[in-house]
């Protein structure tokens, strides 16, 4: 029976402010925005797809020096990501359709790719590959198998999908991503289960 999807779109742009009020500093994110840090040039560029409000992720790499590109496709969200960091470079825009025409040393998809569908990952994925620099680090959240589940955020239910870890990694490897780390359920991550891999 076919999931009757729920509106990501309006659900994060009508709650951007409740999901900003408890999104000030890194948490569960912390550990691979380190491993990420730990891997990149001193002032490379960073593009945060689904960078909601602009905390913590996209914040942390400003104040780490990193030049930030941030896309979402909520307008509330990145009105207030534009109000908090106005000299970062803020765009209004779907990964299903990223054409951004750059590449940059790091992509971070974290807690926004698990949001489509199982056939929409597989043509975004190769997206996000493709605005690496080659060397460049690809980090995102998924399922720690192939499903669905629901979630609540930005105070509304929400829907997740994820792959087999197995398909990730052929995905991932016909895009040119070599080596991925995959932690599933991470304890370091607030059992988040973690892609890490760089492009060939």
């Amino acid at each position: 029976m076919a999931v009757d999807l729920p509106d990501h779109q309006a659900i994060y742009d009508k709650g951007a402010a409740q999901w900003d009020a408890g999104r000030a500093e890194l948490r569960v994110e912390a550990h691979w925005v380190g491993e990420v840090m730990a891997r990149l040039p001193q002032a490379g560029r960073v593009l945060d797809v689904g960078c909601g409000s602009g905390r913590p992720i996209a914040a942390a790499f400003l104040a780490a020096g990193y030049q930030l590109c941030g896309v979402d496709f909520a307008p509330g969200m990145l009105a207030l990501a534009k109000a908090r960091f106005p000299a970062a470079d803020w765009r209004l825009a779907d990964m299903r359709r990223l054409a951004l025409d750059d590449e940059f040393d790091a992509v971070i998809a974290w807690d926004s790719l698990f949001h489509l569908t199982a056939a929409e990952q597989r043509v975004t994925l190769p997206r996000l590959a493709a605005h690496l620099r080659p060397g460049g680090w690809l980090l995102f959240t998924s399922g720690p198998a192939a499903g669905e589940a629901w979630g609540w955020a930005a105070g509304a239910a929400v829907w997740h999908a994820s792959l087999d870890p197995a398909e990730y990694r052929e995905i991932c490897a016909a895009a040119g991503l070599a080596d991925m780390i995959f932690v599933a359920e991470d304890p370091l991550a607030g059992g988040h289960s973690v892609w890490l891999g760089q492009k060939e």
